[in-house]
């Protein structure tokens, strides 16, 4: 909890608060507690006056209770909203039903906070708000200073060729270990596309020169992302709305890159409309056919086949039949009917590569994955992450067992020695699983239990003799099942409660 505290502090002591509560005592006690961890406090007892104090200050977060006099909560984030569509908003409620809820989502609220307080609950609720405000500003930030990121790495670039112009191999090497040094999952996927772009234009009778040609282009197609903030490129989820613009803008960046640079000057048109689709719907000129440069219409064909047949984090691949057949299905929209003819017979017989995939695969990547998906307090992977693992396990059986270790009277501890000890033990618990079962991922749920995902059938007794003494010495009960997966069809979180509560002890 005190790491927890610390970091909610450390992302909230810049900002202010508006905070509306018509209960005078909750609005005291809680307004104090705020004053904890933001710059500024302004408390207001009801929604007129809130919205009076709004109008003559600027708020970073505005917390309001629902049902108050005069004005209440909905009907003052109504007016907000009128003001600053993009106010990060909280509401505190003691009701939960639906139409409350189904009020608060219409007029598009950023978190809620249950009555009466549950304080962990609140520093959740109140560190998504600030991370949100966070996310946001730097987005501003790198949007309003994108010209210069790409000046900045034209200038890089430029001094990197200047001395290597006489050897264009040896270039084109440096600018593939730029990218490779940002994501070599990335990497991987820019080798592919340069090789099916290739092999497509080779069977649609192009000349050496032009083979070679979009082979180069398919090799820089990603070379934007070197201006793409890490939060966005290295982020293994599924892409928000917000992430998925800034994601876009590396097509335009590219383009800047290489049309300022005499020897890939010729790329940069390819390389610009590689996500333009045939139909005019695409990015970012809105091209249509013809107006598609040729080489550019074979990338796309080229680019999406990679994507398809790839493993992601959020999705498992296609098999190269499913993705032909995908070619064929969206041929005259997405793609060029003659390109798309050509690549069903210049791609049918690829070998691919059924172990790519997201995963970490050096030190550095894992403290990267680690960003995304590690649960602080004990340094496990959290439970959304087991989510993403059980359905990839369910497609491609990384894992034969899993291991699922409850604590069975932990609220009693957490109630008698304090949340602090609570979360250290949590910590301790997770350290002895980690170190005696080193090959396994361990995954941290439901607050107080532990998940391990292993090749290896750790037999319980082997999961007594790591923790017992620990458990033993807390008093702590607990139950240990070993689910075999090749048996026992789990492929989401929630499936793991419905095994334990059928099975019989």
């Amino acid at each position: 909890m005190m790491k927890n505290l610390k970091a909610l502090q450390e992302i909230t002591k810049n900002l202010n608060v508006l905070y509306v509560e018509d209960d005078t005592d909750i609005l005291k006690r809680t307004a104090v507690y705020f004053r904890n961890f933001f710059e500024e406090v302004r408390a207001a007892k009801d929604g007129e006056e809130g919205l009076s104090m709004y109008k003559t200050q600027d708020f970073d977060i505005v917390i309001t209770d629902i049902l108050m006099p005069k004005m209440n909560g909905t009907e003052m984030l109504e007016e907000i909203r009128k003001i600053n569509p993009h106010q990060i908003a909280l509401i505190t409620t003691a009701h939960t039903d639906s139409a409350t809820m189904l009020a608060a989502i219409k007029i598009g609220v950023d978190g809620y906070i249950i009555k009466p307080f549950d304080f962990e609950q609140m520093n959740s609720a109140l560190f998504k708000a600030a991370q949100k405000i966070q996310i946001y500003k730097e987005n501003e930030v790198y949007k309003s200073h994108l010209s210069e990121i790409v000046e900045e790495k034209t200038h890089e670039l430029e001094d990197l060729l200047a001395y290597q112009d006489s050897n264009y191999q040896k270039t084109l090497s440096s600018m593939v270990e730029i990218i490779e040094q940002r994501d070599t999952y990335t990497a991987g996927h820019t080798k592919r596309v340069a090789e099916y772009s290739q092999k497509i234009a080779q069977q649609m009778g192009y000349l050496e020169d032009d083979c070679t040609l979009i082979y180069h282009a398919g090799i820089l197609h990603d070379v934007g992302k070197i201006a793409t903030p890490d939060a966005v490129l290295l982020n293994p989820k599924a892409l928000n709305d917000l992430e998925y613009k800034l994601i876009q803008e590396h097509v335009s960046v590219s383009y800047k890159l290489l049309h300022k640079i005499p020897m890939f000057k010729y790329l940069s048109d390819i390389v610009y409309s590689h996500h333009e689709r045939y139909d005019g719907t695409g990015y970012p000129r809105g091209l249509k056919a013809d107006e598609i440069p040729e080489l550019a219409r074979i990338m796309i064909v080229a680019d999406a086949f990679d994507a398809m047949t790839t493993n992601r984090i959020y999705k498992s691949r296609n098999t190269i039949a499913q993705a032909l057949v995908q070619l064929e299905k969206f041929s005259g929209s997405q793609f060029d009917p003659l390109v798309a003819e050509n690549a069903i017979i210049a791609l049918k017989d690829v070998e691919i590569d059924e172990k790519i995939n997201q995963l970490p695969q050096t030190k550095l990547e894992e403290e990267r994955f680690a960003y995304f998906y590690k649960d602080t307090l004990s340094e496990a992977y959290n439970q959304q992450y087991l989510d993403v693992v059980l359905m990839k396990n369910k497609q491609e059986k990384y894992f034969n067992f899993m291991s699922v270790i409850s604590l069975k009277n932990f609220s009693e501890y957490n109630k008698e020695n304090g949340w602090k000890n609570g979360d250290k033990l949590l910590a301790e618990v997770a350290s002895l699983l980690s170190g005696h079962f080193p090959d396994a991922y361990l995954f941290r749920v439901f607050g107080d239990d532990f998940v391990m995902m292993s090749e290896e059938n750790y037999k319980e007794e082997k999961i007594k003799d790591a923790l017992g003494d620990l458990l033993a010495q807390h008093q702590l009960k607990y139950q240990i099942d070993i689910i075999n997966l090749q048996d026992q069809d789990i492929s989401m979180l929630s499936e793991i409660e419905t095994f334990q509560k059928t099975k019989k002890y």
